[in-house]
């Protein structure tokens, strides 16, 4: 199995640190952390369920999956850092 995953491994792991990111900002929203949980719950199943079933069908097109996925992630990090600014901005001040 690890030999299938092995090319969407750097996706996976940047994937899953931007999950992290964004349940952080939905925290500090103050969303509600039982909504917030099932949702995220929710999303995991699904994309688990994508991944198994979906891989084989993928694999050719793992290079502009990883290209996709990975420019998601940092179009979605980048968006965090500056929504980020105001109130680090106002930490200092």
């Amino acid at each position: 199995m690890m030999g299938e995953l092995k090319p969407f491994l750097i996706l996976l792991v940047f994937g899953n640190i931007e999950n992290l990111i964004l349940a952080a900002q939905g925290v500090a929203a103050s969303v509600n952390p039982v909504g917030l949980s099932m949702l995220s719950l929710l999303a995991v199943i699904l994309w688990l369920s994508v991944g198994t079933f979906g891989t084989k069908m993928a694999m050719k097109y793992a290079r502009y999956i990883n290209f996709i996925g990975g420019l998601a992630i940092f179009i979605l990090g980048v968006q965090a850092m500056l929504e980020s600014i105001p109130g680090i901005l106002a930490f200092f001040h």
